[in-house]
């Protein structure tokens, strides 16, 4: 099912309150006038007299259609395509919500896709604000819906130095290799992808989906894989398994072994991804530690000392930075990378030059 969502408008200016009373009444008296010639109701040469002398009206009138163009281009339309997982192939299911699909047709297109991965029990539609944003900005963008109903610190206080890592394979691949969760492969973070790409394609057929299926597969390099919370752990362990554009993580990875006091192991391990190309945006007070987050980036990330740049909203982010902190007041400290308020934050992990 195919729904649009109106792109965010400015407050209604006095112009377009004047186009909404005036352009009925030109339009109106431009039929009359119209009907009056071709009828000879009024003759031609009594019609060329009048616009002669009414010389003000016309100027009114090429005002009124400049202002007319002037502002059609506020009513962009964002393309947001909800799709029934179970569409999309054999043995998948809804977990939450329907999957999500964005773009914007009016948009510069960048040729490249945003997979974003929401945190644990989160529904596709809790990020379509900034899923909107995103898409405006010209990028396509898939929030899948996938099985993020255990949360990913259930691994915390575990002995086991693999348990981090087969949390994640299970849920993105659907292997039988953890105890916490329980994924099959159709169900898998991979195959679900994969499938809505393929999906997308066939049915979506103007909506530029093919660029980012290569024989079947996604075409990994025109990519760009982010997710929050739990999200933001699968997004960095895909991009460890593939070379995508580049990874972006909101709010995490949580993938620190308290028993162990260090990062899972996984998250120092080669990576397809350059290092330098992971970005992470934190929040000082995140109850999930920040300084936890910060060591799993840096293993990520191959880096030997911590890097965090304090960022506030709508303030420039000069230099290279790939840990970024917000100390945004309020209470919901875990969720505020995700605010609009970092509009400038994301643009900043999105189109920052990457060192290849």
């Amino acid at each position: 099912m195919r729904i649009v969502v109106h792109s965010r408008l400015p407050k209604t200016t006095w112009q377009e309150k004047a186009l909404l009373v005036l352009t009925p009444i030109v339009l109106a008296g431009l039929i009359f006038l119209g009907v009056c010639y071709d009828s000879g109701l009024y003759p031609a040469q009594r019609l060329r007299s009048l616009m002669a002398k009414h010389i003000s009206a016309r100027i009114f009138l090429a005002l009124l259609l400049a202002l007319f163009v002037e502002q059609l281009p506020l009513h962009a339309e964002t393309e947001v395509l909800r799709i029934d997982p179970a569409l999309t192939g054999p043995g998948i299911e809804m977990v939450h919500a329907p999957h999500l699909a964005l773009y914007d047709p009016r948009a510069v297109p960048r040729h490249r896709l945003v997979l974003f991965l929401v945190g644990t029990r989160s529904k596709t539609t809790s990020n379509l604000e900034m899923d909107t944003i995103l898409a405006q900005w010209g990028y396509h963008v898939i929030s899948l819906d996938y099985e993020n109903n255990v949360i990913t610190v259930v691994c915390a206080h575990s002995s086991d130095p693999s348990a981090f890592t087969h949390y994640r394979e299970e849920i993105l691949s659907g292997a039988s290799v953890s105890d916490e969760v329980e994924v099959d492969p159709a169900n898998s973070i991979l195959n679900r992808f994969r499938k809505l790409l393929v999906y997308l394609v066939r049915n979506d057929p103007s909506g530029g989906w093919e660029q980012f299926v290569h024989d079947g597969q996604p075409a990994w390099d025109r990519i760009i894989v982010a997710g929050h919370s739990q999200g933001s752990g699968h997004a960095a362990y895909i991009g460890q398994l593939f070379r995508v554009d580049r990874v972006l993580m909101f709010s995490g990875p949580q993938d620190y072994m308290d028993e162990l006091h260090r990062p899972a192991p996984w998250l120092s391990r080669s990576s397809e991804t350059p290092p330098s190309h992971f970005f992470a945006f934190l929040n000082l007070h995140d109850p999930f530690n920040v300084d936890h987050q910060i060591a799993n980036c840096m293993a990520l990330m191959h880096l030997t000392k911590p890097q965090p740049l304090m960022v506030s909203p709508g303030t420039s982010i000069v230099g290279t930075h790939q840990i970024l902190v917000n100390d945004l007041p309020t209470k919901m400290h875990h969720n505020s990378t995700l605010f609009p308020d970092f509009e400038n934050v994301w643009k900043y992990m999105l189109t920052t030059p990457l060192d290849n």
